[in-house]
């Protein structure tokens, strides 16, 4: 038997299809592209929800092509979606308008009357567990009510860029803890969506939305007009989820101590907990995972961007990158670098510059320029990491993917700052990956088989043998490092303001 996960991201669509023993079989991709010269206010972003369709019907293709397999014995789908979207659909079931994706910042008006509807900020934590980010699903729906009227009339059901693949390939209209808690409409605590939150929007609105399911409980069956085109037969739809949720479960990120470490262009990590996890400031993502328990994600806007920069200037590869920021010792010299060059989400720092500081004669070369933008970012991100052990974290290991993963000496940097071991999964896919163990999860509870996510992942999810190791003797640079760093924004967080307010003046 096997199985299909699909992951639809921002970028493009991937297909994996695996075995029930998680071994890779056949593999496949289509690209994504945006809707351009978008005629609306700085910062939108939107793709239209057919291509999705296009780009998995591509990469399924070409899957089945490269696996050689017997497509009569796929018995799962599973599907990881790019958070937060808005796919608003019609009386028939068709999209209204292209989606408005995760990225989109041209509601922040429309997420400002939201939370003062509800209290202002600490009154939304209070009340469904979780900060209201700009990025969310809700103030998109607002935004769509008070920008395209007529639009908002024909709205007949809300869903979510992972539950419309869904809704293509089953006909069903469904949704799970996880990816739900990521519209800002939830209470997460309860997993309940908020009324009073869909009321500050519209008191019609819950209506709209799909009732709350446990992820264990599929979808459907894929529709037999779909299943006759690939020579499949009957295909359970799983109930998949957002890509951070998918991602997890393709980590093995599926019980306490275990995180997931992100280094992209952005930066994220997050764990699971088998409880609630607020975080009463809201720096972290109070978001549900895609099992049934919780799963805290902290997200920053600078790591390989900054990095990138830096190759471009000194007109170098990674491996010169690498082998130059290796000639200088840990610390830099003492070289500390803030890397907010798209402003900061934690700490909340939209309109933050990047800064460096303590440049001297020693430290101005290189490689202590090379070792200050690999070491500046994931000092970064250990402020918001330090916030969640505070609120119960306990690591005991991460799991790191992405291309900065691909770097030895930055996961030894990773390692040594946050004071915890670093492992790499062999599979690189990791959101496709997940989706497809999701959905044999998801097959075998069908079958009557009371298996457990854990037991599935503890024995397909396969890691790198040889841990990075913290090394002891780093620790008191970082931690002073660190101070430093954390200090140097905070006394610049009133010059960031008050550049801000310059700008709006001008």
């Amino acid at each position: 038997m096997y199985a299909v996960g699909i992951d639809s991201g921002t970028q493009g669509t991937k297909v994996l299809i695996i075995d029930f023993k998680g071994k890779v079989l056949g593999r496949g991709s289509a690209p994504h592209r945006f809707i351009e010269n978008l005629k609306q206010q700085p910062g939108a972003s939107e793709q239209a929800p057919q291509m999705w369709l296009a780009a998995f019907r591509k990469a399924l293709a070409q899957a089945l092509m490269s696996s050689q397999i017997e497509p009569e014995k796929i018995v799962s789908f599973g599907v990881s979606g790019q958070q937060h979207g808005l796919v608003a659909l019609d009386k028939n079931g068709d999209p209204i308008r292209p989606a408005k994706l995760w990225n989109d910042t041209s509601t922040i008006k429309e997420n400002e009357l939201i939370i003062k509807k509800l209290g202002g900020p600490q009154q939304f934590i209070k009340k469904l567990g979780l900060n209201l980010a700009v990025g969310y699903t809700a103030s998109k729906i607002l935004w769509l009510k008070r920008n395209e009227a007529e639009n908002y009339k024909k709205l007949k059901t809300v869903l979510l860029p992972h539950n419309y693949l869904n809704y293509y390939l089953s006909g069903k209209i469904h949704m799970e803890y996880g990816d739900a808690s990521g519209t800002g409409l939830m209470d997460i605590r309860k997993r309940q969506w908020s009324r009073e939150a869909m009321a500050a929007i519209d008191p019609e609105l819950e209506a709209k939305f799909p009732p709350l399911s446990h992820p264990s409980s599929a979808v459907g069956y894929l529709q037999k007009k779909i299943a006759d085109q690939y020579g499949l037969k009957k295909v359970l739809v799983a109930s998949g989820g957002g890509d951070n949720m998918m991602a997890a479960i393709g980590t093995g990120n599926v019980r306490p101590g275990i995180c997931t470490l992100s280094l992209g262009t952005s930066g994220t990590i997050y764990s699971y907990f088998a409880h609630p996890f607020i975080d009463p400031q809201g720096e972290i993502a109070s978001f549900c995972d895609s099992t049934g328990g919780w799963l805290p994600l902290l997200c920053t806007m600078n790591v390989t961007n900054t990095t990138e920069g830096l190759k471009a200037l000194l007109k170098i590869s990674n491996k010169q990158l690498e082998e130059l920021a290796s000639q200088a010792p840990v610390g830099a010299d003492k070289l500390v670098f803030l890397p907010f060059l798209d402003g900061e989400r934690v700490p909340v720092l939209p309109q933050a510059k990047a800064v460096l500081f303590g440049l001297d004669r020693k430290n101005f070369k290189p490689s202590s320029l090379a070792r200050a933008f690999m070491e500046g970012p994931i000092l970064n991100l250990n402020y918001g990491f330090q916030r969640m052990k505070t609120l119960g974290l306990r690591p005991t290991e991460i799991r790191a993917t992405g291309g900065g993963a691909k770097s030895r000496l930055w996961l030894q940097i990773v390692a040594d700052i946050f004071q915890t071991p670093v492992v790499i999964p062999e599979e690189k896919e990791g959101a496709a990956f997940g989706a497809a163990l999701q959905s044999i999860w998801n097959f075998y509870l069908a079958q009557g088989q009371k298996t457990k996510i854990e037991e599935l992942t503890s024995e397909m999810v396969k890691l790198s043998r040889h841990p990075i190791e913290p090394n002891p003797k780093s620790f008191p640079i970082y931690v002073q490092l660190q101070q430093r760093l954390n200090s140097l924004w905070q006394t610049l967080k009133q010059e960031f303001t008050a550049h801000q307010q310059s700008n709006i003046k001008d």
